[in-house]
């Protein structure tokens, strides 16, 4: 296999971020304290919501989200196919059951027409994710959960900058979970947030995050000594400061970046078009936060594709492949082939390519060149 002349991702770890790092070294608290306060304020205010709450992980925060609404043995969660596998799994680890959707053909997000067939006297919670940084369809999910009195957790994992019929995540769900992993829009290599409109819901995954103890190390040691309490049965969870360190500056410039993004993924969408070449649809409802490319190859063809294009030096990755025929799902809930056959066309034919601001024009060009010549030898 050749080395990659286009690596498939590069982190946006600059000067301010490396400053505000040190800063943070030099200072009192390497644990949650003023930093992570502060990056909650700012991204609450960019998301347009009352509350953000640092954790350690997307996974993390979600299941917070979920053991804070009472989701327990007994209860069902309806969830997409097509999605990475945490989705289903901070389910799994409520003790509940994950029961899996069709996708859209367009977009891959989950298709909101068959939600309702899946809701049950169980059902209590929508899980929508918004794949690739393209929102799913928020208006109709709220309006059905609320028909049905369902909660709505939003995977925004990847839709940070993301709108659609100008809402962000957040505005309509019940809470919506972020994810700072090393490639997302915002990274600290680890690390997640929970954006919510309900204080409540605020004050319990405080709580939820550390132990649940009523006073973090900041509370208890930045003025008079403060005695703490143990509230309720929590985990350890809690964003630190070294990690809000790293996320505050890219923060600052997210929207630079994701219009760099936005250029470069016209210039796929024109050049793979041209080709005859399918990929996943930004509708025009909507502003894609621009977090993964990906292509559809020919039925049939996509590890060859795959192979192909790694020898020609372009470096690529498979987002995702349909959960419910993963071996644990298909042991655990008898998941079958063909019973989500859009997710399951989108799973066996997908290809992510790179994307990331720092990439150059010259850079784009060869994985254009790369994606078309491999597909026309392929098709």
């Amino acid at each position: 296999m050749s080395v990659a002349r286009v690596e498939f991702f590069r982190h946006n770890i600059g000067e301010a971020e490396v400053a505000s790092l040190l800063e943070t070294l030099r200072g009192v608290f390497l644990t949650t304290g003023p930093k992570t306060k502060l990056f909650e304020q700012q991204l609450a205010s960019y998301l347009g919501v009352t509350h953000a709450v640092g954790v350690t992980s997307w996974t993390a925060g979600a299941f917070l989200v979920l053991k804070a609404w009472g989701i327990a043995p007994g209860d069902e969660v309806i969830v997409p196919a097509m999605t990475f596998v945490a989705t289903a799994n901070v389910v799994s680890q409520c003790g509940a059951r994950p029961v899996f959707v069709d996708s859209e053909r367009a977009t891959g997000n989950i298709d909101v027409h068959r939600i309702a067939e899946k809701i049950t006297w169980r059902t209590k919670a929508i899980i929508p994710v918004h794949l690739y940084g393209h929102m799913a369809d928020m208006r109709a999910i709220r309006a059905l959960a609320d028909r049905h009195g369902l909660k709505v957790l939003e995977d925004a994992a990847h839709c940070i900058e993301g709108t659609r019929d100008g809402l962000r995540p957040g505005a309509l769900g019940d809470a919506a979970c972020f994810s700072f992993y090393a490639t997302k829009n915002i990274a600290s290599g680890e690390g997640g947030a929970i954006a919510t409109n309900d204080p409540f819901l605020a004050e319990q995954l405080l709580l939820y995050r550390l132990h649940g103890m009523s006073k973090s190390a900041a509370d208890r040691y930045t003025a008079r000594y403060q005695h703490w309490d143990m509230e309720l049965l929590g985990y350890k969870a809690n964003m630190f400061d070294i990690q809000a360190a790293l996320l505050i500056p890219q923060l600052a410039r997210i929207d630079e970046r994701r219009a760099r993004k936005e250029e470069i993924c016209r210039r796929y969408e024109r050049a793979f078009a041209a080709a005859g070449i399918d990929y996943p649809q930004v509708l025009t409802c909507t502003q894609s936060a621009r977090h993964l490319f990906t292509v559809w190859a020919p039925h049939g063809r996509r590890d060859e594709m795959l192979a192909r294009l790694q020898e020609r030096g372009v470096a690529v990755a498979v987002n995702f492949r349909p959960v419910h025929l993963l071996k644990y799902y298909r042991t655990q809930l008898r998941g079958r082939a063909g019973e989500l056959p859009v997710a399951e066309d989108i799973g066996d034919r997908t290809i992510t390519i790179p994307l990331y601001p720092t990439l150059t024009d010259e850079e784009v060009d060869f994985v254009i060149d790369g994606v078309v010549r491999t597909y026309r030898e392929l098709a």
